[in-house]
């Protein structure tokens, strides 16, 4: 079977931290004083490992240059003004230079661009496929491409700053205004010190701020960056200007061309509702012309645009977060009024004949950890959620480095707060760094608890890629059917994904207890598989049987409290 003809299964990791062994964790540390992780980390070992997860596609995040704290002038890169960085290691959302790697990740900063090469062909060599991200709406106030190919015109080369928009524009201007550094903003914490650090950054006119059209941006916006321009006259009642097309269109095209010519598989788009859905047209048609394998994957929040994306837009898959992941993350905390039903909601009207195109997770970097307390404070109640998240339908599947060993992000590194692993700063992953195990990628240092959620994620992700009825089959819903069955809450969900080779029961407890229930099946679908009679189900995650004499009847089944079963029959 050819995994990207049904289902991914994505793991998602930065490699700053996913190979860093240092366990220092000093706040606001220095690189040399907490490290980072390099792209040569990420061996055969390592990659193997990730594989036997069930793992399809690695989504490098971070992997492009971004502003940073920290100094490598010495290679010939430009020092960041770190009044307009974000943590001492800096954003990865706020890229440096779209033709180039970032120098944290390379054992040879020379060669950084080779040791990506170089990682790519390791991916593709141990079967799996490769994901970078996309930053489409803005870049880093500092952005100067050094590395472009010679010829490029660089992003913003050609402006004519004295017009606050223009169609020839990279960027928009808030003419006659000098951009402002958010106050109060203290960059690298009290124990950084840097000639630059003096509350000041000098840009006159100002650009406009990635999410904000000012050119003094609070602390909470995204004052690192500036938007680009796509044509869109935000100040002359959103007037489009496409033809001739605007030049970001064409400098971009050329951008993600460079990395698919160097082996990349796919991108994650980053807040594409942010970006005029006529650019994604016009885009993602004209790369795969070039690379027809190529996979667009938008991360987007607004249910009611996901049809004009993925039809007009041309994504093959958009993130399902204010969908399944807000109402599986309800249940899991156990929210008052959570309800199974929200689940239905979801596939029968925000995602109704789109659902295949939703990219389902229950962590990512801009989520909070499961196993933090202000999610679930414990990994183990987010089994159900999972179960539901991978095998709801043949959309892809995606997990966070450090979600499969129940890694909570406890405490703050510097920029930002606690619950999520901080992308922005120089720091070990404490729960991941004991499956890392100094570099032998083999789980020596997890407890028996650890092994046993790892072993969890690892017969979950198998199944989903290799059960023909969870990778590529059809779906139908027992809520109904069974509402009123002794037993039944609104904490349970059931459904059966089938195809005519195979099928399987899938029922979701998100109850804190434990609970007993008669599933039954509806009578269209057992006239549908010709069911009759006693029938035995297998649990594919525990390998338990189940047996019914009567199918008509339905099948007894005991339910442990926030568990799932799979049972193909």
């Amino acid at each position: 079977m050819d995994p990207q003809s049904h289902k991914l299964i994505i793991y998602q990791l930065l490699p700053r931290l996913f190979g860093n062994a240092n366990t220092t964790n000093k706040f606001y540390g220095s690189i040399e004083e907490n490290d980072s992780g390099k792209l040569n980390d990420i061996n055969d070992t390592a990659l193997a490992e990730i594989k036997k997860l069930g793992i399809t596609h690695v989504f490098y995040c971070g992997v492009i240059e971004h502003a940073t704290m920290t100094d490598y002038t010495k290679f010939g890169i430009k020092l960041d003004d770190p009044d307009v960085v974000k943590g001492r290691a800096g954003s990865p959302y706020a890229v440096k230079d779209y033709y180039d790697i970032d120098p944290d990740l390379a054992v040879d900063v020379n060669n950084r661009i080779g040791e990506f090469e170089e990682l790519v062909k390791r991916t593709h060599a141990n079967g799996l496929k490769v994901i970078i991200d996309f930053i489409p709406n803005h870049v880093a106030r500092t952005y100067a491409s050094d590395a472009k190919p010679e010829g490029v015109r660089d992003i913003g080369q050609d402006d004519d700053n004295t017009k606050a928009f223009s169609p020839k524009n990279d960027f928009y201007y808030v003419c006659g205004q000098s951009f402002v550094v958010p106050p109060g903003y203290n960059p690298g914490g009290d124990g950084f010190s840097s000639p630059l650090k003096d509350g000041k950054f000098d840009e006159n006119p100002a650009r406009v701020t990635g999410n904000a059209f000012t050119a003094t941006p609070s602390i909470n916006d995204w004052f690192e960056t500036v938007k680009l321009n796509y044509g869109l006259d935000c100040l002359n009642n959103y007037k489009t200007y496409y033809d001739p097309i605007p030049p970001l269109w064409n400098k971009l095209y050329d951008i993600l061309d460079y990395w698919s010519n160097k082996g990349v598989d796919g991108f994650r788009c980053d807040m594409i509702e942010y970006v005029q859905v006529e650019f994604w047209g016009w885009l993602i048609p004209k790369l795969k012309e070039v690379h027809p394998d190529l996979i667009f994957i938008g991360e987007a929040y607004h249910y009611s645009l996901y049809n004009k994306y993925i039809f007009d837009g041309k994504f093959d898959y958009l993130y399902d977060k204010t969908g399944l992941y807000d109402a599986v993350k309800k249940l899991t905390r156990n929210e008052w009024g959570a309800s199974t039903w929200s689940i239905n909601n979801v596939w029968n009207n925000e995602t109704k004949g789109i659902d295949e195109h939703m990219l389902r997770f229950m962590e990512n970097h801009d989520e909070e950890r499961i196993a933090h307390n202000a999610f679930a404070g414990n990994p183990w109640l987010a089994i159900p959620g999972m179960i539901v998240t991978a095998t709801l339908n043949t959309g892809p599947v995606m997990i966070y480095s450090g979600q499969e060993v129940g890694e909570p992000g406890n405490g703050s590194m510097g920029f930002g707060g606690d619950s999520r692993t901080s992308i922005f700063d120089y720091c070990g992953v404490p729960e991941h760094q004991k499956w890392l195990n100094n570099g032998k990628f083999d789980g020596g240092q997890l407890s028996i608890e650890q092994k046993n959620l790892r072993d969890f994620y690892h017969t979950l992700l198998n199944i989903a890629i290799d059960n023909e009825a969870i990778h590529s089959g059809e779906f139908y819903e027992l809520m109904v059917t069974n509402e009123h069955q002794p037993g039944f809450n609104q904490g349970l969900y059931i459904y059966v994904r089938y195809t005519d080779k195979q099928r399987v029961l899938v029922i979701a407890n998100f109850n804190r207890d434990e609970h007993n229930i008669q599933v039954t099946f509806a009578g269209d679908l057992l006239s549908k598989f010709n069911l009759s009679g006693s029938i035995e189900f297998t649990d594919l995650l525990k390998g338990v049987k189940y047996n019914t004499p009567d199918i008509a009847q339905g099948l007894n089944i005991f339910l442990h409290a926030t568990s799932g079963l799979l049972l193909e029959f």
